[in-house]
Formats: structure tokens, sequence, C-alpha cells
């Protein structure tokens, strides 16, 4: 890494911190109002608001462990990823609203400040994520992460000296023909046939 990818990287994160603490405490606040005057009252109305972001905070590091890993982000959290950015956009324009359009647009933008920034900041990060690689405990030399998941899902038959077919590589790694053949030449590989 350079030292330009270094500043870049650092002053991504501290800008991303600054403007996720103000707009964390602007949305906040529209919806803990929000939820106290829909009728819910003491803790429950201090706590709800800060589930969205769980949700959100949640999702954003499954997808980053998923890049981290090499591995396809589970469609579960790409959803609750969408869900909690739609719920907290939802509910700063509802408390804007009263306010007419432009209320709604002002009181919106904590939502996006805060949620807009996180995701570039997490986009930075998992691009700049090498993959983990099961192999790399073994000394061999890290290739495409497809390799090390493969080996790391069929370890016992490559271990036994089986070679996996093509249709349950395709199976297991949810890869197509192509990738599960490349595959399956690489497994070849390694056991020896």
């Amino acid at each position: 890494m350079t030292a330009a990818d270094r500043v870049i990287r650092w002053t991504t994160a501290v800008a991303v911190v600054g403007v996720a603490a103000v707009a964390a405490v602007a949305s906040y606040e529209h919806a803990y109002a929000l939820v106290s005057a829909h009728g819910e009252s003491g803790w429950t109305a201090r706590l709800a608001p800060l589930t969205v972001d769980g949700v959100i905070y949640a999702s954003s590091m499954v997808m980053l462990e998923s890049a981290r890993r090499g591995l396809r982000v589970p469609r579960l959290a790409r959803w609750l990823l969408c869900l909690g950015i739609t719920a907290t956009l939802a509910a700063n324009v509802a408390h804007g609203l009263g306010h007419g359009l432009a209320g709604a647009a002002v009181a919106a933008w904590p939502a996006v400040a805060l949620v807009g920034p996180y995701e570039l900041l997490m986009v930075i990060v998992r691009s700049a994520q090498t993959p983990v690689s099961p192999t790399a405990c073994l000394g061999a030399p890290d290739g495409d992460p497809l390799d090390a998941q493969a080996a790391g899902a069929f370890a016992a038959e490559v271990a036994a000296g089986r070679l996996p077919s093509v249709r349950a590589i395709r199976a297991r790694l949810h890869v197509g023909q192509p990738r599960a053949q490349r595959v399956r030449a690489y497994l070849a590989t390694l056991t020896g046939a």
C-alpha cells in the first residue's frame, strides 16, 4: 500500500466518523421523536431507533467479512442493508413531513449523510481486503480465492485422494460449469490425480 493509499483511507475514515457522529445524533433525534409520537415510550422509544442503525452496521460487517474471505455476500445481508437504509430514511422523512416537502428533505439529510459516507468507506475497506486463504497457512501461494474456498470445502475428499465431480463443485460453491471445471483441475493438482 502506498503512502497516497494510506492518506486516502485515513482521511476518508476521519471524514466519515465526523459526519457520522453529527448525522447519527440528528437521525436518532428524528427517529426518537417519530417513535415517541406514535405510541412508544420509555426504553422502547429510546432504543428502537438504535435497531435501525444496528441492522445497517451488522449487514455491512457481514459484507465486509465476505469480502475478506473471498466469499459471495449473503442475500440476507444485502436485503437487510437495503431495509435498514430505507427505514432510517423513511423515519427521517416522516419526521420532517409536518414542515412540508422542504422539511422532509432537510430531515432526510442526516440519514443520507450517515449511511452514504459509511457505505462508501465500506467499499474502500472491502476493496482493500485480501481474501484469507486456507492454503496461505500451509505456505502455498495465494491464487484465485475460489481455489482456496474449494480446497477448504473439499478438504476431506482431497485428503483421501478423491476428486469431486464438476456437479458437486457447482452445487457446493455455487459457480457455473467453466469455473467448476477450472476448480476441479486445481483440486486435481492437490490430489495428485
